[in-house]
């Protein structure tokens, strides 16, 4: 019952986890024979007046695996829910950490990675056994790898295959182990990796590479490679996705008559035409000339703010052209234009 109400089975029933909780608390109960002689007397309600609570109450899935099952050892439930060894271990992950600029998300960019991980000894091919020794068949479980053992359980008995413990799930034992790994057939070694960064890559984001990551026992796939990729802020931009921001500071003047000005772009340098009039925080859209997409080639837009460079001082000249100016100019109402 706990297989088949175990909630990752049923991922389409929202009502799985409680019907899950409800087959452990019934398993707690009938494993405790005092709380099992309670229960067939005084039902649920002796249960809570003696001070019972289950254990799965407020607790998860996987506290509950432990709590009750077991995790290992000698749980019958070990097995039906991946905690019991049943063979060469898959090898395990490894994350890496890659940083790269701004302006390498718009092309997309290659970065070499350096890191520690068991691989597999090229001085015995990985089975554990000095190159030209014999190899013989494990006596223990005949070349199998696994072993059963029987367990008594409140519902009969279970019949488990865990990794056999003399030839740790290979079935086979080296007559002289390996000089360089000590018959472990793997090695820690500092290995370098090369990891296409596509464009249009979130600061943040991971790269999966299968199997780059630790070797596993003999005969176990290995796991994989995590690069996890770090954007470097560049001072001049914002980025919001595909769009990037950027400003620009124009003078009083430049703001009032318009013209061109250059603004930084990650293609170089571009003109952008300021529009007579302009007033502070108003945009130039640059078409294009944004990011990418991860999973698309067109590329968003850079807006340009346009921010007014007001002088804080005036010389003589300066002063008497802006009040020549202010006087052709008639005073905004109070509250400003409509």
């Amino acid at each position: 019952m706990a297989r088949e109400l175990h909630p990752d089975v049923n991922s389409h029933d929202p009502e799985a986890e409680e019907k899950f909780k409800e087959a452990a608390e019934a398993y707690e109960v009938l494993s405790d024979p005092e709380r099992k002689r309670t229960y067939d007397t005084y039902g649920h309600d002796g249960l809570r007046s003696g001070g019972w609570r289950p254990r799965s109450a407020g607790g998860g899935i996987e506290d509950i695996l432990s709590a009750f099952f077991g995790q290992g050892g000698d749980s019958p439930f070990g097995d039906i829910f991946g905690f019991g060894s049943q063979g060469p271990a898959q090898g395990r992950d490894i994350g890496v950490a890659i940083e790269i600029e701004l302006h390498d998300v718009l092309t997309g960019v290659q970065r070499e990675v350096s890191f520690d991980a068991v691989s597999r000894c090229e001085h015995c091919n990985g089975n554990g056994a000095e190159p030209g020794t014999p190899i013989r068949t494990c006596e223990t479980c005949n070349g199998q790898g696994a072993v059963q053992r029987v367990s008594r359980t409140p519902f009969g008995q279970m019949v488990r295959n865990t990794a056999c413990p003399t030839c740790n799930g290979e079935g086979k034992i080296p007559d002289k182990p390996c000089e360089e790994c000590d018959g472990a057939g793997r090695l820690r070694r500092r290995r370098n990796w090369d990891v296409d960064v596509p464009a249009g890559i979130e600061d943040g984001q991971r790269i999966r590479i299968a199997g780059a990551g630790h070797a596993g026992e003999a005969g176990a796939q290995p796991g994989d490679l995590y690069a996890e990729v770090r954007v470097l802020p560049d001072e001049r931009f914002e980025r919001q996705g595909a769009q990037l921001i950027s400003s620009a500071r124009i003078g009083v003047t430049r703001a009032m008559l318009g013209g061109k000005v250059n603004v930084p772009t990650l293609d170089g340098p571009q003109e952008i035409e300021v529009p007579r009039g302009a007033q502070p925080g108003q945009r130039v859209v640059l078409k294009g000339l944004g990011l990418p997409t991860l999973r698309g080639s067109r590329r968003g837009d850079q807006h340009v703010v346009l921010a007014i460079d007001i002088p804080r001082k005036l010389n003589r000249k300066q002063r008497a052209a802006a009040e020549e100016l202010d006087s052709l100019f008639d005073d905004p109402p109070v509250g400003g234009w409509e």
